[in-house]
């Protein structure tokens, strides 16, 4: 099957009017021009490699849209599933946690999230999305160890983040900023919001445990098990220096330059939130990914919580990148897929996976159909495939 006459954009330029042969689910053949006959005629529509996610925090809220109501585990998957592939996404992390401490409560309990995650593995094969689970890994709660340490040994688990959320550091390391922050989102006064905020440093104190033990025994099983580390909210250089030491390859959400530098320079890549690059600016008033991209920090775009971000966020970023489109786009393809060992996707060429998207490139961006593996799983009714196909 010929998609032909779109703007393809490989790994290191754009063919103006090129076309793409799909085979068997594989990418088979790319040409510079346009092919008679074709299945689809692009007429100048952008066609870029299927978007890989390796941070979404999506699932929690689809199967339980409001606090307390939950929605049957099935019908929340599927719904995620559908909101990814209209965004493009043909290769998705789903970000949960494991912390019945936090602000979310019962959702991310030990039971809730286990039965989340087993059941989206078992979905699996029904879904259009290649789904793939990414835990976060609170450190200072050494509590969920063996709850998180069993997934990974029965193959849930596909990627591992060490996460800190503890006020006064990384992602929150700005007190007051964080203080006015909960008061707001919390409905508190301000006292009481400082009260809280102080009560959660507190909990780490009394509820850590052994840090240094509790890293140790997390990041030794994901070795022994193949799973992939990233580090979370880096904000110095120690940090990111500890990170790299336990083995972790990315640095995801760096909160400041520094440690984006530090990650680069010991071999990690950098991944940052779409919304943040699409805004200009991160909502907890941490790095900007637009600056952090025109630094040469940025490695990798995640969809983080809004997965419709990612393509308008590549077109932004196209407009300074020194590669343009080509070079954008890695940050949301080739880039995740190397980072996360995907050595058969992530760009358009001869072999790959036929996962792709086609797209309006004019304005914000818009999808206009993906495919994965050679098989359209999203429209918008725009494109018609021929009968041919």
């Amino acid at each position: 099957m010929w998609l032909s006459d779109f703007q393809v954009v490989l790994a290191d330029r754009v063919l103006a009017q090129g076309s793409v042969r799909i085979e068997g689910g594989l990418i088979a053949e790319i040409t510079d021009v346009p092919v008679p006959g074709a299945a689809l005629q692009g007429q100048g529509l952008v066609l870029l490699p299927g978007f890989i996610d390796m941070h979404g925090d999506m699932i929690e809220r689809e199967v339980e849209p409001r606090p307390n109501v939950r929605m049957p585990m099935e019908l929340g998957l599927r719904d995620l599933d559908r909101r990814l592939a209209v965004a493009g996404v043909t290769t998705a992390y789903a970000a949960v946690s494991f912390h019945p401490g936090s602000a979310y409560g019962h959702i991310r309990s030990y039971d809730h999230t286990k039965a989340m995650l087993r059941g989206l593995k078992a979905m699996r094969d029904v879904l259009k999305v290649d789904h793939r689970v990414h835990a976060r890994f609170e450190v200072t709660f050494p509590h969920a160890l063996e709850v998180v340490e069993e997934l990974i040994a029965e193959g849930t688990v596909d990627l591992l983040s060490l996460t800190d959320h503890t006020p006064g550091q990384g992602q929150y390391r700005d007190l007051e900023r964080h203080v006015q922050q909960v008061a707001k989102n919390s409905a508190l006064s301000p006292e009481a919001a400082r009260a809280e905020v102080q009560r959660r440093i507190e909990r780490k104190q009394t509820e850590g445990g052994d840090l240094m033990a509790t890293l140790a025994a997390i990041t030794a099983t994901c070795h022994a098990h193949g799973v992939r580390i990233a580090s979370h909210d880096d904000d110095t250089v120690e940090k990111v220096a500890l990170m790299r030491r336990l083995g972790a390859d990315i640095s995801e959400f760096p909160v400041t330059p520094e440690a984006a530098a530090e990650a680069r320079a010991c071999g990690m890549a950098t991944a940052m939130g779409a919304p943040n690059a699409l805004r200009g600016q991160s909502y907890s008033g941490n790095m900007s990914a637009r600056a952090a991209h025109a630094a040469g920090l940025l490695d990798i775009l995640a969809s983080d919580y809004h997965p419709s971000a990612l393509l308008p966020a590549v077109l932004e970023l196209a407009r300074t990148d020194p590669a343009g489109l080509a070079g954008a786009a890695r940050l949301a393809t080739l880039n995740p897929a190397r980072a996360l060992g995907l050595s058969d996707r992530g760009e358009i060429a001869p072999g790959l996976a036929a996962d792709l998207v086609l797209a309006d490139a004019q304005g914000i961006g818009h999808v206009r159909a993906t495919f994965r593996a050679g098989r359209k799983i999203y429209s918008d009714g725009t494109l018609a495939l021929a009968s041919a196909a």
